[in-house]
């Protein structure tokens, strides 16, 4: 009698390759790399039907340090190549690993179309707000006054918001994290793995080189309690050591507004609760900045739809269905015209 024993649970370093990674010391990408590993062993991941695609930049290395398949595609342009993958074989699990340049610069109208047809693709964009692969031009993201080889004088570009860039795409999932927070992301790659059709993942990322320190001001374990709030769905949104700060709804301005409660009248009953289907309040939580505002976390929005890749064959099943065609008769059916 032959006695079937399950495979070894796999761990973070069955995830990982022998290549030498290569990033700059202290780089917030080492942390993300990691919780990708950690997670995707905790979530039971089997390494041959996971594929990570990237473009360019320090962030698109990504799929050399991952035990899985990969591609380091070009330019812009992985969104198209995940696509690709996707709908030749829907049953891959599938991370697109991008930058906020290559995403959102080259790659904004690549983005753009992988989010609105809600391909079943997992994109995490890192977002640390400069080019660092390129030596620390200013990116799409960069605030106003960004100081750069390429803006030395401060940037005058209005920055794009990658949240509200792809609630505008009409995302059916966003979420937004931290480097460092490895907790927090293995529960946001959780969320996305199991959502069907695209998932979007804005990860603070800080670049030690070329923009170190620009997220302090809500990024540092000091200031986090009182200038981050991690929504979750169903729950009041409030954050603070103790808890005593909150969002509610100016019903005259329709704006956000922060309170404390327990002051000026203000109880837990005046705080919003999150509904994360909610895409008008995606879209308000998703603008929020300090300091006048926390940083909002966790999973902004999900509304699941069908996917792009099943609807694709589904149709393709029902052509097929109709057996073989005439191509001949194809070819002469409807309106036909001679050329002499």
């Amino acid at each position: 009698m032959n006695i079937q024993t399950p495979p070894d649970k796999l761990t973070a370093k069955d995830f990982a390759t022998d290549q030498e990674v290569r990033w700059c010391p202290g780089c917030g990408d080492y942390a993300i790399l990691k919780a990708v590993q950690v997670s995707l062993a905790n979530m039971g991941a089997k390494p041959e039907n996971t594929v990570f695609v990237s473009g360019i930049g320090c962030s698109s290395r990504f799929p050399y340090y991952m035990a899985t398949y990969g591609f380091h595609t070009i330019h812009g342009r992985a969104p198209a190549v995940a696509t690709g993958v996707k709908l030749a074989n829907p049953e891959l699990d599938v991370w697109l690993v991008t930058g906020d340049g290559d995403a959102l610069s080259i790659g904004g109208n690549h983005l753009y179309h992988i989010l609105r047809r809600n391909v079943d693709v997992n994109i995490l964009l890192f977002n640390n707000e400069i080019y660092g692969l390129t030596k620390g031009q200013y990116s799409p993201t960069s605030r106003i006054g960004q100081k750069s080889p390429s803006s030395p004088t401060g940037s005058v570009d209005s920055p794009v918001n990658p949240c509200q860039f792809a609630l505008g795409s009409n995302a059916r999932f966003v979420a937004r994290g931290i480097d460092i927070q490895a907790k927090e992301l293995g529960e946001l790659f959780g969320r996305a793995k199991g959502h069907v059709g695209a998932s979007f993942i804005e990860i603070i990322q800080n670049c030690i080189v070329y923009n170190d320190g620009a997220f302090s001001d809500f990024a540092e374990k000091a200031v986090a309690a009182e200038s981050q709030v991690h929504v979750k769905h169903g729950q009041p949104i409030v954050w603070g050591k103790a808890k005593d700060k909150g969002l509610r709804l100016n019903t005259k301005t329709l704006s956000l507004e922060a309170a404390i409660i327990g002051q000026n009248g203000v109880t837990i009953d005046d705080i919003l609760v999150h509904d994360e289907k909610n895409r008008v309040l995606a879209t308000l939580l998703s603008g929020l900045r300090p300091p006048d505002f926390p940083e909002v976390l966790g999973v902004i929005y999900c509304d699941p739809a069908p996917s792009y890749e099943l609807q694709v064959k589904a149709q393709d099943d029902a052509a097929r269905a109709k057996g073989p065609a005439d191509l001949d008769k194809l070819m002469r059916a409807g309106k036909t015209w001679v050329v002499n």
